[in-house]
């Protein structure tokens, strides 16, 4: 296993509608766990394979920032039903450091996703973990948690993305 490095807002790798998983091999296995090494080094609760610049829908999640031994979910091509309820909360996200806003999310969804042999599963989520796994299918869809903010708060993300595209620039 290995850390990878983590895209930053502007690359645009981020804005990409990610293609579903075809294959499930040991290239499959590898990215999964290597991803689970590089969000637990960042000490996020979630990333998205578009994030470490690979295009494809795979996701891992982990609400415990590592601290519960063998506890990152893995969803493959995850698809969200049935969101429930209303809940605004901060979020913030590996992809855009230094940043962190109130956003919107159902407090519990379905979602569907296959394992890593490809093997279709379902469960309820709520609260943060609803919260981190519609983040990360938002990822997967080239969608990033500033877009789902309005009014000033949308002015504020603007601010701070487009310094992140000047010094990206520089």
């Amino acid at each position: 296993m290995s850390v990878m490095p983590i895209l930053l807002y502007p690359d645009p790798v981020l804005r990409v509608r990610c293609p579903e998983v075809t294959v499930f091999d040991d290239g499959l296995r590898k990215l999964a766990a290597d991803m689970v090494e590089t969000m637990h080094a960042a000490v996020g609760v979630g990333l998205a394979a578009s994030q470490v610049g690979v295009e494809t829908r795979l996701a891992v999640i982990d609400v415990s920032v590592g601290e519960e031994e063998d506890d990152a979910l893995v969803l493959v091509n995850p698809v969200i039903d049935d969101p429930k309820g209303d809940e605004r909360d901060v979020e913030g996200c590996l992809s855009i450091p230094e940043f962190t806003e109130k956003v919107d999310r159902p407090t519990e969804i379905r979602v569907r996703a296959q394992d890593l042999e490809g093997a279709p599963f379902e469960l309820v989520a709520e609260g943060l973990l609803a919260r981190v796994i519609c983040h990360e299918v938002d990822h997967l869809d080239g969608v990033l948690f500033v877009d789902h903010l309005r009014g000033l708060r949308r002015e504020k993300a603007k601010r701070h993305l487009r310094r992140m595209r000047e010094e990206a620039i520089a």
